[in-house]
C-alpha cells in the first residue's frame, strides 16, 4: 500500500517534497495584511480547487502551492496537468490525517502562510446514501486543518455553501444573509453546517485566525460530470436529452467559479478574522430556465428534456446577499451568464479525455439513484 503521501508524478508532472524538520511556531502575520507566498490548497485537484490553483497561479506570479487531495472519486489529476513544477507540488493524502496535515503545514523550509479548505465530499445524492463518509470528509477533516492551523498560527479560510442554510420559498424575496439561521436538510449541508460552527469554536476557543466563505451555485470548466450543468452538456454531446428532478423549477444562484474563487482571494487579504462572508452574483435561474439556455446553446428546442422522480428533501430556493462581500472591494466579472455557459460549453467540447470516464461512472451511479426512488403512482 502507498503511504498517505506521495507524488503524483507522471499523472500530473508535479513534485512532492515534505519537509520533516521541526516546526517554528513563532511565526505570526497580520490576519488582514498577509504577504502572501506560499498557499496550501485542500481539494486543489477537484472542481473549485482546481480552478483556485490556476487562478492563483495566473494572478499571483510570486506564489507558490501546495495541493493536498485524496484524489477520491470526485477529483481529477488532469486538472493539475501542465503547471509549472516550480511552483506547484501535490501532496496526495486526507486532510483528516492529522500527522500528515501537520508535515505539509508544519514545513519549515518553505513556511505556510495559508491555507484555503475547499476539501469536501458535495454530491447531495451521495450524502442520502452514504452520510458517514461526509461526516469524516468535510468534518473530521475540517476540524484536523483547524487544531494544525491554530497550533502553528497559520491563517485559514474554509470554504463552505449556502445550502447551510436550507432553502427559501420560490416567492420569497429574501435572500440568505451571514446572520440567517442554520438549517440543513442533507446530510451533506449537516456536514458543512459543523464544520462552519467547529472554526467558529476554535477561532474562539484556540485563536484560530480563521474566516468562512458560504458561496452559491458554481459553474465553470473542471467541474465534474455528476453536477447539474455539466451533466446536461456531456448528456448532449454524446446524444442523451438533459435529465432534471421533479417539476424543475427549484432556483438556484449562480456564479462564475472564477468569480468566486477571486472572491475568496479578496476574503484572505481584506476580511476580519472571525467574520463570515456570503459569495453570489445574483445568478437566480430556476433548474428549468437553465436547461433551455443549454438546449439553446445546442441548437435544440426548449422542452427536449426528461423529467425523473424528484429526489428526498430537494431544496426549493437559494439566493446569496452579497453585501459583506461586495463590501471589500470585489465584484463578480461573468455576469453574461449565456456567455459565460457558452464558453463553459466549448470547454467540455473541446476536453472530452478530461471527463469520458468519470461520466460513464456518474451515470451509472444516476441510474441506480433513480432505480431507488418512488415512482409516482406507487
Amino acid at each position: 500500500m502507498p503511504s498517505p503521501a506521495q507524488t503524483l508524478g507522471a499523472n500530473v508532472g508535479l513534485a512532492l517534497t515534505i519537509s520533516t524538520s521541526s516546526i517554528d511556531l513563532s511565526r505570526e502575520k497580520n490576519g488582514s495584511n498577509l504577504n502572501l507566498m506560499h498557499v496550501v490548497v485542500t481539494g486543489g485537484a477537484g472542481f473549485i480547487g482546481s480552478n483556485f490553483v490556476h487562478r492563483t497561479l495566473e494572478t499571483r506570479p510570486q506564489a507558490r502551492v501546495t495541493v493536498l487531495d485524496s484524489f477520491s472519486y470526485a477529483a481529477n489529476p488532469a486538472s493539475l496537468a501542465g503547471l509549472p513544477e516550480d511552483r506547484v507540488r501535490v501532496v496526495r493524502g486526507s486532510v483528516a490525517d492529522l500527522e500528515l496535515v501537520r508535515r505539509v503545514l508544519g514545513d519549515a523550509e518553505d513556511p505556510v502562510d495559508v491555507v484555503v479548505h475547499f476539501a469536501a465530499e458535495s454530491h447531495n445524492d451521495n450524502s442520502l446514501r452514504d452520510p458517514l463518509s461526509f461526516v469524516r470528509s468535510n468534518v473530521e477533516g475540517t476540524v484536523v486543518l483547524a487544531m494544525v492551523a491554530a497550533e502553528l498560527g497559520i491563517r485559514l479560510h474554509h470554504i463552505s455553501t449556502d445550502e447551510v442554510f436550507g432553502d427559501l420559498e420560490l416567492d420569497d424575496p429574501a435572500k440568505f444573509r451571514p446572520d440567517t439561521n442554520y438549517a440543513p436538510s442533507s446530510p451533506y449541508s449537516a456536514s458543512k453546517a459543523a464544520s462552519d460552527h467547529f472554526i467558529r469554536a476554535f477561532v474562539r476557543s484556540h485563536g484560530l485566525r480563521a474566516t468562512i466563505s458560504n458561496c452559491s451555485n458554481n459553474y465553470g470548466p473542471r467541474q465534474h460530470p455528476e453536477k447539474f450543468i455539466p451533466r446536461q452538456i456531456i448528456g448532449l454531446i454524446e446524444g442523451r436529452l438533459p435529465r432534471v428532478y421533479g417539476t424543475s423549477e427549484n432556483v438556484r444562484d449562480w456564479i462564475h467559479v472564477d468569480d468566486h474563487n477571486d472572491a475568496v482571494w479578496r476574503i484572505i487579504e481584506r476580511g476580519e478574522i472571525g467574520e463570515t462572508y456570503l459569495i453570489g452574483a445574483d445568478g437566480e435561474r430556476t433548474n428549468t430556465e437553465v436547461v433551455r439556455e443549454i438546449l439553446r446553446a445546442f441548437g435544440r428546442g426548449p422542452e427536449e428534456f426528461v423529467r425523473v422522480t424528484d429526489r428526498p428533501g430537494h431544496d426549493r430556493r437559494y439566493a446569496i446577499d452579497a453585501s459583506s462581500t461586495l463590501g471589500l472591494g470585489w465584484r463578480p466579472q461573468h455576469q453574461d451568464f449565456r456567455e459565460g455557459l457558452a464558453e463553459t460549453i466549448q470547454w467540455y467540447r473541446d476536453n472530452p479525455s478530461w471527463w469520458r470516464e468519470s461520466a460513464a461512472l456518474a451515470e451509472a451511479r444516476y441510474r441506480e439513484v433513480e432505480e431507488e426512488l418512488p415512482q409516482e403512482g406507487h
